[in-house]
């Protein structure tokens, strides 16, 4: 059953199951899990940082973040769609009591830099002050590019702003910049990284572990983190046996995300020549451009029923929504979907015809 939901859905790998069989145990809330500390020491390490934390989840991670750049009442401009405003419940707000100044999120995945400019408030006390941007890196799949994170940094520093980064996929976004440039991929995250305070990188999406996420920053930053994740209900005991499946991850499931973005490659095209050809589904599927694994295609409300409904009869599963009128589907490859099953998928499509 092709499973494109999300590149969270992954299980852990024969090998990775061992690594967390065969780890060594402490209490992490007593700082004394040798997993644990490996895991860190590691990521810090690898991304160019001082100090690393882990803890359950990447929305937990942002809100860290948050906590430990803006004090209450202070803001933080943050993308329309960003997954720290859009899906995380409103925790910077509800548990932070940190102000969220939106921003319309452009096609390509960037803030403009005007409108991040023009939301920057004055020192005035009528106004909560702003204190922190966030960035996304990738936002819907999409990669920032370097360029621009270095215009955004440049920004937020003559503002005296911190830069905190939702890199929960900053491995994908590695993965494209390294095949244009020929470069190595551990280098290209390192590089992307560089910029930011802090930086969130999940574990368990596209790397494959089946929990947690890492907070990477300064050292004295990340000690306080500690005391916000255990504020939050964050600290675990023996968390060593998780710390080291995200360590496996990293060693080793870096370098394959590659073949994630060639199957969802494989696939676009599949379902673009859709849009072309098929009897149904000409002029009625539009695929959105696509650079590592995560694809949306839209479907015009005439037959978007139908085929979601085929889809799901046939055991391919995909999340959709409403946008604009129209249906659109989010397709995400991963460490669980192969090429075999893009080539199910599509001959799905290719089989699918209106009802009556």
């Amino acid at each position: 059953m092709p499973d494109f939901r999300s590149d969270t859905v992954t299980q852990p790998t024969s090998a990775m199951r061992e690594a967390m069989f065969q780890a060594p145990l402490g209490d992490d809330v007593l700082a004394d899990d040798p997993s644990v500390n490996a895991l860190q020491e590691h990521a810090a390490e690898l991304l160019g940082f001082e100090a690393a934390l882990f803890a359950p989840s990447g929305t937990q991670t942002n809100l860290i973040a948050l906590w430990g750049h803006c004090q209450r009442g202070d803001e933080a401009i943050v993308g329309q769609s960003w997954h720290s405003y859009r899906w995380e419940a409103g925790g910077m707000a509800v548990l932070g009591s940190i102000q969220p100044q939106p921003v319309e999120t452009q096609p390509d995945g960037t803030l403009r830099l005007a409108d991040i400019a023009a939301a920057i408030k004055p020192d005035d006390p009528h106004f909560a002050r702003t204190r922190l941007v966030v960035l996304e890196n990738t936002t819907g799949g999409q990669v920032l590019p370097p360029q621009y994170l270095a215009e955004v940094a440049r920004l937020a520093r003559e503002h005296a702003l911190a830069l905190h980064l939702d890199g929960a996929r900053v491995f994908n976004a590695a993965t494209v910049q390294a095949a244009r440039s020929g470069s190595d991929v551990y280098a290209e995250a390192r590089s992307l990284c560089r910029e930011f305070d802090s930086v969130s990188l999940c574990l368990s999406k596209g790397l494959g572990a089946p929990v947690g996420s890492l907070l990477l920053g300064r050292r004295d930053f990340i000690r306080q983190a500690r005391r916000t994740r255990q504020i939050l209900g964050g600290g675990m005991r023996q968390a060593g046996m998780l710390a080291a499946a995200g360590h496996y991850a990293l060693r080793h499931h870096v370098r394959r995300l590659s073949e994630d973005h060639a199957n969802l490659d494989q696939l676009a095209r599949g379902l673009a020549e859709a849009g072309r050809s098929h009897p149904v589904l000409q002029g009625r599927i539009h695929v959105q451009p696509w650079q590592t694994n995560i694809l949306f295609t839209d479907l015009q409300a005439d037959v978007a029923p139908a085929f979601s409904a085929w889809l799901e009869r046939n055991g391919v599963r995909v999340t959709g929504s409403l946008y604009g009128g129209q249906t659109r589907l989010r397709w995400v490859t991963h460490l669980d979907v192969g090429p075999a099953d893009v080539a199910a998928a599509l001959d799905c499509v290719a089989r699918f015809a209106l009802p009556g």
